[in-house]
């Protein structure tokens, strides 16, 4: 866990680094960091959304802990602004009406699919669908945004992956769960709070 200081130094340097590269076409990557856990292995995703109304402008990451945390960070910070296939890219001019949300994830646990009720939480967890060649992600702040039961959790994680809505049925599914630290602005570049979901 990290604490509130740690949070606001991770979605103040996304932003950073966003302005950075649509302004220059640079990709800053911090040279020191607060904390030498900054620099372990963790999975991340960045979201952006316009701040008049809430809506999703962009939101990449990486699911595993494959990279250290700040170049982690860093890719998805960019690719959240400028690669996300739903989306042209963001603009300089529109980062100043946009909200950044940086969430740090826990490694994947599988699911026991007997169990997979009583296995999820909604509020708590997020959830990656595999089948194939095919992968869907959702954020635990996903269903709460939505206000979804569990199993709709389970079918828009499955649409996600472009499987069918019932898709997290089939024994080949893999199901898996994680959880995540959420930081995010109140404004676009104002004060960095961390997020608390209500589970149910």
């Amino acid at each position: 866990m990290f604490n509130l200081e740690i949070g606001k130094y991770l979605v103040k340097t996304a932003r950073e680094v966003i302005e950075v590269y649509l302004q220059r076409g640079i990709k800053k990557v911090p040279e020191r960091v607060p904390t030498k856990e900054l620099l372990q292995k963790r999975g991340v995703f960045v979201t952006l959304k316009r701040s008049r109304n809430n809506e999703l402008r962009g939101c990449i990451g990486f699911p595993l802990p494959i990279y250290p945390l700040i170049q982690a960070l860093t890719n998805a910070a960019i690719a959240a602004a400028t690669e996300d296939p739903r989306f042209h890219a963001v603009t300089w001019k529109e980062m100043k009406e946009i909200i950044i949300e940086v969430s740090v994830l826990t490694p994947p646990q599988p699911i026991d699919k007997k169990q997979v009720f009583r296995q999820i939480k909604i509020g708590r967890d997020g959830l990656i669908i595999k089948k194939g060649p095919f992968s869907g992600l959702l954020l635990p702040q996903v269903p709460v945004e939505e206000n979804w039961s569990t199993k709709e959790f389970l079918s828009y994680t499955c649409l996600k992956a472009g499987l069918n809505s019932e898709a997290w049925l089939d024994p080949e599914t893999e199901i898996y769960k994680f959880q995540a630290q959420i930081f995010s602005e109140t404004q676009p570049g104002g004060e960095v709070v961390e997020k608390v979901l209500g589970e149910h």
